[in-house]
């Protein structure tokens, strides 16, 4: 589970080198990234209990208030450039005092996906965020 948390944590650092997902609420700050689940080492995604597929993707959303892992709801959905939508069911994955809540979803080709998710920090008012994220099937 160490290498599960260390993996996540450098996916946070990494991605944000491209563009940042970050969205802060006063001291909640919730970071978030999309990906395909393809690109996990079997041995993190088993540990995670993440389903590695090139057409599956996974959510990774952390929330810190004050710079400290909290727990959260953390809800949302993925919809499609058609509109079809689909809710995100996602799994608290805690470790190391670090906290990540999964979601994976399908992706059928190319496709561009939009993702709204609603966090709520204990204690206190739901947020929102949304983005898209283009996909691609993982060839290999």
């Amino acid at each position: 589970m160490r290498r599960l948390a260390l993996f996540v944590l450098t996916l946070c650092l990494a991605l944000p080198a491209m563009a940042e997902r970050k969205a802060s609420f006063g001291e909640l700050d919730v970071h978030y990234n999309a990906f395909n689940s393809g690109f996990l080492q079997p041995d993190i995604a088993a540990a995670a209990g993440v389903v590695r597929s090139k057409t599956l993707g996974v959510v990774n959303v952390a929330v810190l208030k004050a710079g400290k892992a909290s727990n959260a709801n953390v809800t949302g959905t993925v919809t499609d450039l058609l509109g079809k939508a689909r809710p995100l069911e996602f799994k608290q994955v805690a470790e190391s005092g670090a906290i990540y809540y999964l979601a994976q979803f399908p992706f059928e080709q190319r496709e561009v996906l939009r993702f709204s998710i609603n966090v709520q920090a204990a204690g206190g008012a739901t947020n929102s965020i949304d983005f898209n994220q283009e996909f691609f099937p993982d060839d290999k």
